[in-house]
């Protein structure tokens, strides 16, 4: 039985849709939480936050606190979060300053590197890049954009020929692009409820890497949780992922996603801010194992927007 009463949320805004490159995915989301707040008694009102007739629903619907189920553009990079503390508006998730740090790759990957977490060497991208020099620095390499998620826009490139053409596969979805270091290796997701850290999982695709269609659209994709490592190195993934989370400034919830190359080292690619929510979510699988099922994670999660504001 859940320790929540589904009144002392008061009326709750689930936003989500947007017009982010993740609208899709964000509405799957929304509306998986929306229903989970349903079947739960609570008041709970679906808003999609494509424009800005969503906001304005928002501004003048008389709501206690606001759940974001908005991924990518406007949805985890500080600009809802923004709009929701002038609005006095007590909001799920991380802040203002740690959503536009997690959502910008290199901005996170430098804070990183200067705390002594291993994260893959990477090289800022331009039309005038030398492709060659690139892949003779970094090897075959991941392009991406600095600030896209859900592997949005992510080539795989192990010449010249296949860099360039993935900066521009990249650069349609954001200005700044990267090309980080290939770790040949699997993949592994750490998700952070408040202060407690859940089950590794560990992912298999079928194609190259874990892209979009292996995230959202393939049956074919393997997830492993218990995520196969032991228990002293699960522990030790689990604790820099915390690190990494914590250096960021995030709170609330969120996600944490690492590699681990064939020394079994580990090496973080990204923090998310507002992870999926969907059939083929990892927080929900990690939540499962660690004995929360999807409904009260997501009364869990609601109540992280009782958190103080104004700790930036």
């Amino acid at each position: 039985m859940s320790r929540f009463s589904p009144g002392q949320f008061g009326k709750v805004a689930v936003l989500m849709g947007g017009n982010s490159a993740e609208r899709e995915i964000s509405l799957l989301s929304g509306n998986a939480v929306f229903a989970a707040l349903q079947r739960q008694g609570v008041n709970g009102v679906a808003i999609d936050m494509q424009d800005e007739a969503g906001f304005q629903q928002l501004q003048n619907g008389g709501f206690d606190r606001v759940l974001i189920m908005l991924h990518g553009r406007n949805g985890e990079d500080g600009k809802i979060q923004g709009a929701l503390e002038f609005l006095g508006l007590p909001y799920t998730g991380s802040g203002v300053l740690a959503s536009a740090l997690a959502m910008d790759k290199v901005r996170t990957k430098l804070l990183w590197q200067r705390l002594g977490l291993d994260t893959p060497p990477f090289v800022q991208l331009g039309p005038e890049s030398d492709w060659q020099q690139v892949i003779n620095e970094l090897g075959t390499a991941f392009v991406k954009p600095v600030k896209e998620g859900s592997s949005i826009g992510i080539s795989k490139a192990s010449n010249r020929a296949e860099l360039e053409e993935a900066f521009h596969k990249a650069n349609v979805y954001d200005d700044v692009v990267i090309a980080e270091s290939f770790v040949d290796g699997p993949e592994f997701t750490v998700g952070i409820l408040g202060d407690q850290v859940l089950p590794v999982v560990g992912m298999q695709a079928i194609g190259e890497f874990y892209d979009y269609n292996a995230k959202y659209l393939s049956d074919d994709t393997r997830y492993f949780c218990p995520c196969g490592l032991d228990a002293k190195t699960e522990s030790q993934l689990a604790a820099m992922a915390k690190r990494a989370y914590d250096a960021v400034g995030c709170r609330g919830w969120g996600r944490v996603d690492a590699m681990c190359d064939s020394n079994g080292k580990f090496w973080l690619l990204e923090v998310n801010t507002v992870p999926g929510m969907t059939d083929h979510s990892l927080v929900p699988m990690a939540a499962k194992q660690a004995g929360i099922d999807f409904d009260e994670l997501v009364l869990r999660i609601l109540a992280s927007s009782e958190v103080e504001r104004g700790r930036e």
